[in-house]
């Protein structure tokens, strides 16, 4: 009789019920991080990019002045015709930064250039090129086909003074640039930045520029991290390359965790013999869980040492991308006070080919996304979807997301995806 064995989970196995799902370990992680304390003030050009900690409140109406939208005339609405048209007397010209003195009396008008003050006593801008010249060269003629108000500006029509410009949280972008310009704030208190050290373990890396033995691959992980940190704008630690060494590696754990808020490892987090991420992250903190229902990415170790909240990434390129995207992005947001920590834009998209998949797990298949003749979305794989084919992530420009109970996709087939560049 042939003897039967005893199999643990693994890799290759559609579902494992030890594993989390993506929705629960992301909840669990979300739970487990804080905004990090400190902040610094910065002049406003430092601070593109950075997460604000104060409110800011504008000081004065913006617009300061009531001012023309259009170049024209300014007029008083009652000197608008009823019927057939009317003739009016230019007194002055309104210029931006240069307004025009005096109080403008019935039967009046004033040229005035876009963002001049409109002056005292008018109430309506006309659109120059809906005058004609009067009856000599200081008078105009228009209808009545005006409306009281029309292409004026109200001060404080985009700003109140006192009203709240921006909160807390909110990142400081090119439009938050010129808002906050606007209200003559020249520097900002901002969040400091999440300080991470990151490494890669294996004995089997070698870093550029050294020759590759037998068997030896150069490691890429840490120049992806390197960009994809880089894209949060967190402070980044590069602690190299860990030999797969138990006291190596858990030296290493305790120097970066004692020197940064987030601690990332890639490597070492399966069941193999030199795997020793886990059992290192045991004994000197704690595991929160290091099992997702995920394809590529299921060993994805995530914890805390000391103060530094602590994420083991997988070994293989697109895993790395995939599980930093989906899990260390949105902590690093919250980490960062951000207000919004998840992706954002998710959409949905044709299929132009049939997609493998068996239920059991999320799979996070790399496509290219594009408009159809018609002007409909469709998505196209790259290919081979193998976790260590970091080519895929270069030709994509999305995510293909596929649920947790989703079978084979057919062509034509509806899916998710997630763009690449809102991922992060």
């Amino acid at each position: 009789m042939a003897r039967m064995l005893n199999r643990d989970p693994s890799c290759e196995d559609d579902f494992d019920q030890a594993s989390l799902t993506s929705d629960e370990a992301l909840e669990r992680i979300l739970a487990n991080v804080d905004p990090v304390e400190g902040h610094e003030r910065l002049h406003l050009r430092s601070a593109l990019g950075r997460i604000l900690c104060e409110t800011v409140v504008s000081p004065h109406h913006v617009p300061q002045h009531t001012n023309s939208a259009m170049d024209g005339y300014a007029i008083r609405a009652a000197d608008l015709p009823t019927t057939g048209t009317g003739e009016l007397r230019v007194v002055g010209t309104a210029f931006a930064g240069k307004p025009h003195v005096g109080t403008v009396a019935a039967g009046q008008a004033v040229r005035i250039m876009t963002g001049a003050v409109v002056p005292e006593g008018c109430d309506t801008v006309v659109m120059q090129e809906h005058v004609e010249a009067g009856t000599d060269a200081e008078t105009i003629v228009l209808d009545g086909d005006h409306k009281r108000g029309q292409n004026v500006r109200a001060a404080g029509e985009d700003l109140a003074r006192g009203a709240t410009v921006l909160e807390p949280g909110h990142v400081i972008g090119s439009a938050e640039l010129g808002l906050i310009a606007s209200l003559g704030i020249g520097e900002v208190d901002v969040r400091r930045r999440v300080r991470v050290a990151y490494f890669s373990t294996g004995d089997e890396l070698r870093s550029i520029g050294e020759p590759l033995g037998p068997g030896d691959v150069y490691d890429s992980n840490r120049y992806t991290l390197y960009g994809m940190l880089r894209e949060t704008d967190a402070e980044i630690i590069d602690l190299g390359v860990v030999r797969d060494e138990r006291d190596v590696v858990e030296s290493a754990l305790r120097e970066a965790s004692s020197v940064a808020d987030l601690v990332i490892t890639s490597g070492g987090v399966s069941v193999g013999e030199a795997d020793y991420i886990k059992a290192v992250l045991a004994a000197i903190g704690e595991v929160r869980f290091w099992k997702v229902a995920m394809k590529p990415g299921r060993p994805l170790a995530f914890g805390r040492i000391g103060d530094a909240a602590f994420f083991g990434l997988p070994g293989n390129p697109v895993s790395v991308m995939v599980t930093f995207n989906q899990f260390v992005a949105p902590a690093l947001r919250k980490m960062a006070g951000r207000r919004e920590t998840r992706a954002v834009l998710e959409f949905r998209a044709r299929a132009t080919r049939a997609l493998k998949k068996r239920p059991g797990r999320m799979e996070y298949q790399r496509g290219m996304l594009s408009r159809a003749a018609d002007g409909s979305l469709e998505v196209t794989p790259t290919g081979d979807q193998g976790s260590g084919i970091l080519r895929s992530m270069s030709m994509g420009n999305c995510y293909i997301i596929l649920p947790i109970d989703c079978g084979r996709v057919e062509a034509g087939d509806e899916v998710a995806v997630q763009p690449f560049s809102h991922v992060v």
